[in-house]
C-alpha cells in the first residue's frame, strides 16, 4: 500500500451510542427506508460489534509474554501518543485508543466516494446524529463495491478506498486496530491525534470542515510530538512538504474542473475537456516528481481511476486545512484559542464556513474580528 492511501484513510462515522440496541432500533426506523437500508445498517452494526468484542487493553498486551516485541513497541508508542494528546494537545481524556483490536484483515471499512460525471460536488449520504457525509462507509467490501457499481451504472464517477482508521466520534471507546499499526510511527501518532480531534469538535453535515479541522490539529500535533521527542528530521519535513505539494496540485485541478463543469459549453465538449484535463494532471504530477529526488509514494494512487470522485476524496480531508493552519499561525499556535475559534465556526452555516475558509486571497478577513477577540 502506498503512503498516500494511508494518509487519506477516512473515518467511518458510526451511528450508535452507549445505549446500543435501543438506538439501533431507532435508527433503523427513522433513517433510510427499505431493504437496502436494513442491509446497510445490519453490516454496520455487525462490523462494529465484532470490532468492540475484539478489544484487549493495551496495558494487558504490553505485559503479556506472548506479545511480539514489535507489537509491544508500537503499543507503547500508542500509549505515549495517547497521553500526549490529552496533556499537550488538550484532546479528550477517555479510554479511546487505550485498547487494541486485531481484525485479521488489511482494512476496517471501505469508503465509497461518488460525484456526477460533470460535477465536483460529492454525492452525499445522510444519517441520524452525524448528518450528511460526502461518502458512505461499509465494513463489508462486497457491499461497498456493489453500491459503487450501482452509482457508476447511473453515470456517476466513483472511487472505493480501503480505510484503516475508525472512529465513533466518542460514542464508544474506540480501539487501535491492527490495520493502523502497519504504518510508520509518525503516521500512527498523527492518526490518533486526528481521530481524537473529531471527538473534540464535530459539525453534523459538514464532512469537509470536520476532516480539515482534524487534519489541521493532527499536523500541529505531530510537529509538537516530534519536537518533544527530538525526532524532527529533514526526511520527515520533506515528506510533509511533498504531501502538501501533492494535495495542492490535486486541489488546483479539482478547481479547474469545477470551473469547466459550470461553464456554458455543451456536455460533449466538457467531457472531451475533462479527459484532457486529467491527462494534464498526470503530466503535472510527473513534473512535480522531478523535484522529489525519485520519491514515488503517490504513483499507485495516480495510476488508476482518476475521476471527479477521487478528487472529491482529497477535498473532503484537506480543502480547508490551509485556512485553518493560517488561523493557527495567527493565534501563535495557541490551541486553546484555536479551539475557541473553531467552536465559533461550528455555529455558522455550512455556506458561511465555506465562503470564509475558501476565500481566494487567503487573508481570512471573515475571521479578523473573532481572532482579535480570542
Amino acid at each position: 500500500m502506498n503512503t498516500f492511501s494511508m494518509s487519506m484513510s477516512g473515518i467511518f462515522k458510526v451511528i450508535f451510542n452507549s445505549k446500543g440496541r435501543v438506538l439501533q432500533v431507532t435508527v433503523l426506523g427513522m433513517a433510510l427506508n427499505g431493504c437496502t437500508a436494513l442491509s446497510y445498517y445490519h453490516q454496520a452494526i455487525s462490523g462494529h460489534i465484532e470490532l468492540i468484542q475484539r478489544r484487549v487493553p493495551i496495558k494487558q498486551l504490553i505485559a503479556a509474554p506472548d506479545t511480539s516485541m514489535e507489537l509491544k513497541r508500537k503499543l507503547k508508542l500508542v500509549a505515549a501518543a495517547r497521553d500526549f494528546a490529552t496533556l499537550e494537545l488538550k484532546l479528550p481524556d477517555n479510554d479511546s485508543y487505550r485498547s487494541y483490536s486485531d481484525l485479521g484483515k488489511s482494512y476496517v471499512v471501505w469508503n465509497v466516494f461518488a460525484a456526477p460525471e460533470l460535477s465536483i460536488d460529492p454525492i452525499t449520504s445522510c444519517f441520524l446524529f452525524v448528518g450528511c457525509l460526502s461518502y458512505r462507509g461499509y465494513f463489508d467490501e462486497a457491499q461497498a463495491r456493489r453500491f459503487a457499481a450501482s452509482l457508476s451504472a447511473a453515470g456517476n464517477d466513483v472511487f472505493v478506498a480501503g480505510v484503516a482508521a475508525y472512529s465513533t466520534l466518542g460514542w464508544f471507546d474506540d480501539p487501535v486496530l491492527n490495520t493502523m499499526l502497519v504504518w510508520d510511527d509518525v503516521r500512527i501518532v498523527e492518526v490518533i491525534f486526528h481521530e481524537l480531534a473529531h471527538q473534540l469538535l464535530y459539525v453534523d453535515g459538514d464532512t469537509v470542515f470536520n476532516e480539515s479541522f482534524a487534519s489541521a490539529v493532527a499536523q500541529i500535533g505531530i510537529q509538537r510530538w516530534l519536537n518533544a521527542n527530538d525526532q524532527s528530521t529533514v526526511e520527515q519535513h520533506s515528506e510533509m512538504e511533498r504531501q502538501q505539494q501533492f494535495y495542492d496540485l490535486l486541489l488546483k485541478y479539482r478547481k479547474k474542473l469545477g470551473q469547466l463543469y459550470v461553464g456554458a459549453e455543451a456536455n460533449d465538449i466538457k467531457r472531451a475537456k475533462k479527459i484532457q484535463m486529467f491527462s494534464e494532471l498526470s503530466l503535472a504530477y510527473q513534473t512535480l516528481k522531478k523535484n522529489w529526488g525519485g520519491y514515488d509514494g503517490y504513483d499507485n494512487w495516480m495510476g488508476e481511476d482518476l475521476n471527479n470522485a477521487k478528487l472529491t476524496s482529497i477535498s473532503t480531508y484537506h480543502n480547508y486545512v490551509p485556512a485553518l493552519r493560517l488561523v493557527l499561525d495567527r493565534v501563535n499556535n495557541d490551541l486553546n484559542r484555536f479551539y475557541a475559534i473553531a467552536k465559533i465556526l461550528k455555529s455558522w452555516s455550512n455556506e458561511d464556513r465555506e465562503n470564509c475558509l475558501s476565500a481566494p486571497n487567503g487573508k481570512l478577513e471573515c475571521l479578523d474580528g473573532i481572532i482579535n477577540r480570542h
